[in-house]
């Protein structure tokens, strides 16, 4: 991991331990969703891993940052995509993957916000995205909710479930499990709309 990146990491798990962690970890995933590096779910499992019982509990204020960011990220793109939408895209280097976005979004809606919110592709891309290409604000949330409320409350339910041993397991096979997950999440979706 790149040097100053590593120590932004560090930096979020030592939030674990603060007296208002629960706070962080909530601003945290509001702005992860718009402009922020790192991921909540370092944060997330930190505290689940310290107090099991309560997973569910930070799964949901991940869940509700999360959403709350992805609608800030959304007004970005709509209403100033000129000025701060393209800062972000430029500090991230996601030029390129804002256009292939584009195509995904005229031809997948609300999957392309589905799929980012599940997995590791970064979320705060397509938030913007969504503003900017006008998608409708009450299916974006929709698919915000469920995309990333199930990547939350999952890693909650493992944690819950199976404790300190599970972080190892996640962080072996992250990427087998998302491909999974994401096949159920569609799954799901599927099933809501009637196919």
């Amino acid at each position: 991991m790149f040097h100053p990146l590593r120590r932004l990491y560090e930096w979020v798990l030592s939030l674990s331990h603060h007296p208002h962690a629960q706070i962080a970890l909530f601003v945290l995933a509001f702005a992860e969703s718009s402009v922020f590096p790192i991921p909540p779910d370092v944060l997330l499992i930190a505290l689940a891993l310290g107090i099991p019982t309560q997973a569910y509990r930070f799964a949901l204020i991940t869940t509700a940052g999360s959403v709350l960011g992805g609608l800030g990220g959304y007004i970005i793109g709509y209403g100033f995509m000129a000025s701060v939408g393209q800062w972000v895209l430029d500090a991230y280097q996601l030029q390129q993957p804002f256009e292939k976005i584009r195509a995904w979004y005229l031809n997948y809606d609300i999957w392309a916000v589905a799929i980012a919110g599940f997995t590791p592709i970064p979320y705060k891309v397509f938030t913007i995205a969504a503003g900017a290409f006008e998608m409708d604000v009450w299916r974006f949330s929709l698919a915000s909710l469920f995309s990333r409320g199930a990547r939350f409350f999952l890693l909650a339910w493992m944690i819950h479930r199976y404790g300190a041993a599970i972080k190892l397991f996640i962080d072996r096979y992250f990427n087998i499990l998302t491909v999974v997950f994401m096949a159920l999440l569609i799954g799901f979706f599927l099933l809501i709309a009637g196919w």
